[in-house]
């Protein structure tokens, strides 16, 4: 009798599957999927599958431990990180976060659409078999949390997702750095912690093999691209002696002092107590006495600011 081959295979691709779900992109305008680079990347840079690895031996206590922060905590972070930036960092510094954040979300969607490759779980399902577009996604080691509570949280959405083959770059290692290190602009002596977070983040990637470390550098890297160019150009610097947002005279933006900057004055300057608009003047507007961070003889906005030399004379 001949040996059946019971191994799993991914399904074959036929147009009656795209025709289930006319929403996503036809799979022809699509480029191909590449399954078996990452784990060649994998073992060239770490010498082995580190996904893999990691994943061998299981648990309850550590599917727990990883679910909290791919699970939970990955999609909490923006809107608490959002509410921390606004309440304790410089004026301006919210924006920057949330235009940062999305960009690196948007350039990250785009490469994982030009370059699909295929997830850990993949490879732990069907080899290095080729993929197509009509293989569901899979909840892998998130499965495990839905059968322990006995619900069906993250399977069905993972199954239905369009976005199968978006492993590189990890949008959670992304998004985690992007947050730790705009946290640790605010919060220098913190900087341990998020680590110690994003360490944690990784890991839960990789132990529920929904990413290779591969993806989480990728990543990463995108993430702290996005953050440097962000703070070299919009974002305002902390000021060590203030703590929230109200505490600031003036905001200066960029890296270098001497190069980039503006004030913004005091929305409780004396003589305004009717307006708590922020407004954009030099030093001598404002009421604190704060020394401007631009020198007012080079200054591109000088003749341009909301209170000239002559009005603080005069309120003087």
């Amino acid at each position: 009798m001949a040996a059946i081959n019971t191994e799993p295979h991914p399904p074959s691709h036929t147009p009656e599957t795209e025709v289930k779900d006319p929403k996503f992109i036809p799979s022809d305008w699509r480029p191909p999927i590449w399954v078996r680079v990452l784990p060649a990347l994998e073992n060239i840079f770490y010498g082995a599958n580190i996904s893999n690895i990691l994943s061998a031996h299981k648990n309850t206590f550590l599917d727990v431990m990883a679910w909290l922060p791919y699970g939970i905590i990955h999609f909490g972070a923006p809107a608490v990180c959002s509410i921390i930036i606004f309440v304790f960092s410089a004026p301006g510094t919210l924006p920057v976060f949330a235009r940062s954040f999305g960009y690196m979300n948007i350039i990250g969607v785009f490469i994982q659409l030009c370059f699909p490759c295929s997830p850990p779980w993949y490879e732990n399902k069907y080899g290095l078999a080729p993929a197509n577009y009509s293989v569901k996604g899979s909840p892998a080691g998130l499965g495990r949390i839905d059968e322990l509570f006995g619900i069906a949280l993250y399977t069905p959405g993972f199954t239905g997702s369009p976005m199968v083959f978006g492993a590189f770059p990890s949008l959670h290692a992304g998004s985690g750095v992007a947050e730790a290190l705009f946290m640790s602009h605010i919060f220098p002596r913190l900087r341990p912690v998020f680590s110690v977070y994003i360490l944690w983040l990784w890991w839960a990637t990789m132990y529920l093999s929904h990413h290779y470390a591969v993806d989480l550098v990728g990543g990463s890297l995108l993430a702290a691209v996005v953050f440097y160019v962000a703070r070299g150009k919009y974002l305002p610097r902390q000021q060590p002696d203030k703590m929230f947002r109200w505490d600031y005279d003036y905001a200066e933006i960029g890296d270098d002092p001497s190069e980039q900057g503006y004030a913004l004055a005091d929305f409780n300057t004396r003589g305004h107590a009717d307006t708590d608009e922020w407004t954009i003047g030099s030093s001598s507007s404002i009421s604190s006495g704060s020394i401007s961070p631009v020198d007012e003889s080079n200054s591109i906005w000088e003749g341009e600011t909301l209170a000239s030399h002559s009005d603080s004379e005069a309120k003087r």
